[in-house]
């Protein structure tokens, strides 16, 4: 009997489906020589400080910088009590023990996912509760049926991951060690008051910087006044424009000197003193990563985050629609091209368009040296057949974008055209550019209608009147404010290509070799934790510095942790251990020094104020009685919960609750009040999964198997 470990539920389900398990037991599947069994994410936690020494429970200067000399692990907090551990956590490591201990169970498989995070949430429990039978890994990038059984007689010794794991770790400790002492120092240092904290971090502050560092370019920025030439011309086929250029300028800084060529251009005629027509080609943008998935939906569609591409995209992983989301790379594997050949036609069949699509073995789309650790996001062979509306729209970018890899390539025409003006001694000439698009090719995937300019035909040397000289009035622009397209680019490559977001050959490699603000996986989530925070804040599409944020960067004193280039080598470093070329041990040396010194130099800095906290006691509104056992119900932060949770009531409606969400609904005040009073409450404009509007009656009723609520909807007792 083999043990596998699954990172989350449903992703153990997957595996007991592919093995064809049905009997699921409390905290496990069983059958065909396998026991499948779970973690929901990270079950165990680094210990916080308090729990090495006693002392560390008061935030004392004196008491930093502190760093263990080695690191131990909990059961993670209770996210509602964090001097608690989590019951469910707790429970679920207890069964996750007794199968580990069972007799018949001869190896153990960590099946998390293939990346660092997943290598220490599989590692972390594994070693924590300690065993002497031999330890597995399972590395999948997909979690199909066929994977999974493909996978099971390809695992490889856990041991063999131990640089992965030693990467992971790395991570792990060092940002303990940056946010717990900088943190804990920064807030002691800088704010009045108590309640909140200055959090610092690794990846946090650079990132902050990126924003910091646009608004002030903004700021700054003093608009001027330019002026151009523009020409309208007359052939005998027809009428075209073009802008005065002297050698590549054609911005003036006065109106006086375009006025003076005006003179000298009046009643004269024009010539076609040169005249190009070339034939270029235009490739489809490179297949997603993660980062190009989030900024491609976050600048597309309105009411999206970097955060919920990934929460969207990870659903459709586990539901086993796409492969693993959490990648770097743009191409794939070469050892994918036959199974890409069969997701092509599996997921082409339908479409209008598929005549157009034909699959080879695209150098642009099966690269190994391009890949790291992960291929790109495509879809899987397997159809979804239902889907949600933001589900829908991540899969069809996803799969259009993969499609248009074996489309034939977009080809346009550009014609240029030279005009100078004759009997004139000009130094310059009029440049017109028209373009016309000669073969649809992959654009038809997408619908993009190009905005052709059609030009007459003319021929060197023809002489062509000029109908029009005017001069036109501009002014220069500021830098746009970032969004969260633009911010994960930069993340993505450490502050390269800041003004173009091209995917060149430099640029993959780059992306590849580690260089960077955190990894796939974690940039969404910093983004996030900069609002949360309040160091940020969005204005539409638009990411701004707050006055914390601002006041942060200007008074902070490790300017190292907004250093782009710092950040990038740190990570780096995580990126060459990952590859057995460093070792944790001198990354933990190095993250302890700098912490260290960073923690001195602070204590040393003049007082000034960053932020003043100011506590005000929060009226607390009894919403109802509770129906479990008749405390009341009064609303926390994340949801409107029994003020007896203390004492181990359960009775909570969440403010993000998953149902509700899946409606396009929050629950209000009012909502929990009738539920609370009458059982019920008539909720309007409810959303349909096909987007209809619809009103119901929603009843919370508890679960009759566990101490849970579920929701109800009842349309029959509707008025």
């Amino acid at each position: 009997m083999k043990l596998i470990l699954a990172e989350k539920p449903s992703v153990s389900k997957n595996i007991a489906d592919a093995l064809k398990i049905k009997n699921k037991q409390d905290g496990y599947f069983e059958g065909n020589g396998y026991i499948i069994t779970w973690a929901f994410g990270h079950l165990l936690q680094l210990n916080d400080a308090k729990d090495y020494d006693e002392k560390m429970a008061t935030w004392k200067m004196d008491n930093f910088p502190f760093i263990p000399e080695s690191f131990k692990y909990k059961v993670k907090s209770d996210p509602r009590n964090r001097e608690k551990p989590d019951k469910g956590a707790q429970k679920q490591l207890r069964t996750i023990q007794q199968l580990m201990r069972r007799q018949d169970v001869t190896a153990i498989i960590s099946a998390c996912d293939y990346d660092r995070e997943g290598q220490i949430i599989g590692d972390s429990i594994i070693y924590n509760l300690r065993t002497d039978k031999e330890v597995y890994r399972l590395l999948l990038n997909e979690w199909t049926p066929d994977e999974v059984l493909n996978g099971l007689e390809q695992i490889r010794a856990n041991s063999e991951m131990r640089p992965l794991q030693d990467a992971g770790v790395s991570r792990q400790w060092a940002d303990w060690l940056i946010g717990i002492n900088l943190t804990s120092v920064t807030t002691l240092k800088y704010q009045k008051g108590k309640g909140k904290a200055l959090n610092i971090g690794r990846v946090l502050l650079p990132t902050l910087k990126i924003i910091y560092d646009r608004d002030k370019e903004i700021r700054d920025f003093v608009p001027e006044d330019y002026f151009k030439l523009q020409g309208t011309f007359s052939s005998t086929e027809g009428k075209y424009t073009g802008i005065y250029t002297v050698g590549k300028e054609d911005k003036f800084k006065t109106k006086e000197e375009l006025d003076q060529l005006q003179k000298q251009i009046a009643g004269k005629k024009g010539i076609v003193a040169d005249k190009t027509v070339q034939k270029k080609k235009e490739y489809p943008p490179l297949l997603f990563n993660l980062s190009n998935l989030q900024g491609y939906i976050t600048s597309k569609y309105k009411g999206w985050t970097a955060d919920k591409v990934l929460k969207v995209a990870q659903g459709l992983y586990e539901k086993k629609y796409i492969t693993y989301p959490r990648t770097a790379s743009m191409a794939l594997e070469e050892s994918l091209i036959g199974k890409t050949a069969k997701v092509v036609s599996a997921i082409s069949a339908n479409l209008p368009y598929k005549d157009d699509i034909k699959f080879y073995a695209s150098k642009r789309v099966f690269d190994n040296k391009k890949v790291e650790s992960h291929s790109a996001i495509i879809p899987t062979y397997l159809i979804p057949k239902r889907l949600t509306n933001d589900e829908e729209q991540v899969y069809e970018a996803i799969k259009t974008r993969l499609l248009m890899q074996f489309m034939p390539v977009a080809e346009y025409e550009e014609t240029r055209i030279v005009t100078e003006i004759k009997d004139t001694s000009l130094p310059g000439a009029f440049h017109t550019k028209g373009k016309v698009q000669l073969v649809e090719g992959w654009k038809k995937a997408e619908n993009i209608k190009t905005k052709d300019v059609l030009l007459p035909y003319v021929g060197i040397g023809e002489e062509v009147d000029v109908k029009k000289i005017e001069t036109t009035t501009h002014t220069t622009q500021a830098p746009k404010e970032h969004t969260e397209k633009t911010l994960l680019r930069l993340m993505e490559t450490c502050g390269k290509n800041i003004d173009a977001l091209s995917d060149t050959e430099e640029d993959v490699m780059s992306i590849l070799s580690g260089f960077s603000i955190g990894t796939p996986a974690t940039r969404a989530d910093t983004i996030k934790k900069l609002k949360d925070i309040g160091y940020i804040e969005a204005k539409g599409k638009s990411l701004i510095c707050t006055d914390l944020g601002k006041t942060l960067v200007e008074t902070f004193p490790i300017k190292e942790l907004f250093n782009l280039d710092f950040t990038g080598r740190l990570e780096k470093s995580l990126y060459d251990i990952e590859k057995g070329n460093y070792s944790k041990q001198a990354f933990l040396q190095l993250i302890s020094e700098f912490t260290k010194n960073s923690v001195e130099k602070i204590k040393h800095e003049q007082d000034v104020t960053i932020q003043e906290v100011s506590y005000t006691k929060r009226k607390i509104e009894n919403l109802g009685k509770c129906p479990v056992c008749g405390h009341q119900v009064i609303e926390g932060q994340k949801g409107f919960g029994c003020s007896n949770w203390k004492q181990g009531c359960k009775f909570v409606i969440w403010k993000n609750d998953k149902f509700l969400a899946a409606l396009k609904k929050k629950p209000t005040k009012t909502m929990v009040k009738a539920i609370l009073k009458n059982g019920s409450a008539e909720v309007k404009g409810l959303t349909s999964k096909k987007g209809n509007k619809f009103d119901a009656i929603l009843k919370y009723v508890k679960n009759t198997d566990n101490d849970y609520f579920s929701w109800q909807m009842d349309f029959a007792s509707k008025k």
